[in-house]
Order: structure tokens, then sequence, then C-alpha cells
């Protein structure tokens, strides 16, 4: 499973129906946090989320996007946690944080640790890996990457057996990528009875940003890019004084890319209740290259893989 839960899709400040700014990664049974606002944690009850945080990662240190981190560390520690938690900043963000939260810190049932992310950098987990990217906002901020690695190709059984591989442990072995070797001596190779590898599955999250090449060039084709839509058009002298992008340069940034999906969020809150004002606006800049969404709290986004969506 790879799920990605909308939980605060607000601007600076929350509304009657948006929270400021959180995104939830459910993938294959792990949970990850992507921006913490205020009321994050009752927004992840609310949601049916869980609290099995494994990390958290923040794209900058302004208070819409990392407030509700306090509030949800100690609820964490309430629960009786033990699991160490992972606390992930842009460079020079990691001592603010500590600053904020120091006391809690102290307090807590569960060991935290706060570490800055240089854009570039990586953190693996088995068979998928968390970039940070730099992105154009004042204060030093990052966009992150979730991406998973390449799958083996399909196991063709048929041609297996064509071939005298008994069904059994010589298949897992072909399957895993290793040389079956029959009791004639003769040896098969995982190339002949596998496709070629399958790709992983990309989710790109800018964080607060100005359209900025660093996301066309970590986006290109990814599945799916969670892009910020502060403003409509009609505001884009604002949106480029404070570090933000419209809805239209959202749209022109999935084009270039190439990206099946977008999905706008960070409104403004002049924007909450009219949303297809932005949505109207980046698919006119898409032209019908791909998919969009303007994303609301509560919104889940199922992400198969892309082999399994043309065999349906």
């Amino acid at each position: 499973m790879f799920r990605v839960m909308f939980i605060g899709t607000s601007s600076a400040r929350p509304t009657v129906s948006r929270n400021t700014s959180a995104i939830a990664v459910q993938r294959e049974g792990d949970l990850y946090l992507f921006d913490c606002g205020e009321g994050t944690q009752r927004q992840m009850m609310r949601y049916g989320v869980g609290f099995t945080v494994k990390e958290i990662f923040l794209t900058h240190m302004h208070a819409d996007h990392y407030l509700g981190t306090v509030g949800l560390l100690r609820t964490l520690s309430l629960q009786g946690r033990e699991e160490p938690l992972g606390i992930f900043t842009p460079p020079g963000a990691d001592d603010l944080l500590r600053e904020a939260v120091g006391l809690e810190l102290e307090e807590l049932s569960f060991p935290v640790e706060v570490k800055p992310l240089m854009p570039g950098q990586s953190i693996r987990h088995s068979d998928c890996a968390i970039t940070a990217y730099p992105v154009s906002h004042p204060g030093g901020a990052v966009g992150y990457a979730i991406s998973e690695d390449e799958r083996p190709g399909r196991f063709f059984p048929e041609q297996a057996r064509e071939l005298g591989v008994p069904e059994g442990p010589l298949f897992g072995r072909l399957q895993h990528g290793e040389t079956a070797r029959l009791d004639d001596g003769r040896e098969v190779m995982p190339d002949q009875v596998m496709g070629p590898a399958r790709p992983g599955r990309t989710v790109v999250y800018t964080g607060d940003t100005r359209p900025c090449e660093a996301t066309v060039d970590i986006a290109r084709g990814c599945d799916l890019l969670i892009h910020e839509a502060t403003f409509s058009e009609e505001e884009v002298e604002r949106a480029q004084r404070t570090g933000h992008s419209t809805a239209k340069q959202a749209g022109e940034i999935a084009k270039r890319a190439g990206v099946l999906r977008l999905a706008l969020t960070h409104l403004s809150a002049r924007y909450s209740e009219r949303p297809h004002v932005l949505e109207r606006e980046a698919k006119k800049a898409c032209a019908g290259a791909c998919d969009v969404v303007v994303a609301y709290d509560g919104l889940a986004i199922e992400l198969p893989f892309r082999d399994e969506v043309a065999r349906a």
C-alpha cells in the first residue's frame, strides 16, 4: 500500500474546513508525517491516520508547518510510546526545533533525534528513500521526494518450465535475481524468465516554494506531485514576493515535469471555499498533460503500481 492522506491543506491560518499544513504517507505498514501544523494531532484522529509515526519531515520552520509538533510529541508520550522517533529538518532548522520543543524532549517516554537533512541527502528504508531537495522560500526550506526502488520484472513460470526448471526453490532463486543451476549442469539466468525491471512509485512534496527548476528535475515522471498553490494568477506578484506559487505556475511545473497527477495544497483562506478557481487555472496550464485535483482535508490518494494500472 502507498497512500497519501491530506491532513491540513490551508496556508498560514486555518479555516473552518481546512487545517494548516500536514500530510501523512502510509507505505507498507510505515507512517511518515510531512509537516505538522497546529492541530495536526487532532486531524490525525479525525481521519483515522493513527499515531504510529515512524519519522517526521519538516519543510521549514514557519509556524504553520511545525507548530503542531509539540502537541503531537506530548500525545505520543502520554500514550506510552517507547520507539525512537526521528525528526528531519532543513539545515540550520534543527537547532530552532530543539529550542522550540526542548522542554518536551526532556520529559518524553521515548527518545527523539532531531537531524538536519541537506538537499540531496536521503533517508533509506529497505526498498525506498526519502530525499530532501532545495526549494525557493524565505528562511530556508526544502521539499521531499519519496521514491521506491525498482521492482524485479514479472516472472514467467511457463518459460521457466520450458527451460527445464522444476517448480520449487529454483523458481524463487530466479525471482530474486539469482541463477538457477539444474541437475543436468545447465544454468538458467533470471533474464531468460523475467520481464524488465518495473518502476517503483514516487511522490514529491514541495512544501512552500516559488516555482523552481529543482522541482521539475526531481518530480520528472513522478506518480504524484503535491505542489503548493497559495494564490491564483491574479496575485502572481504577491506570490513571488512572499515565496509562494500560483495554481497556474504549479500546473506549468507539473506539465514540464511530465507527472502523472498533480495535487494542489496550501491554499490561501480566500480560496478555501472556492477551490474551483485554482483547479481551473492549474488544469488550463497543464493542458491535459496530467490529472489535477485540489486537495482538501481528509482526501486520501492511493497510488497503484503503474503496471497494475496497465493490466486493469
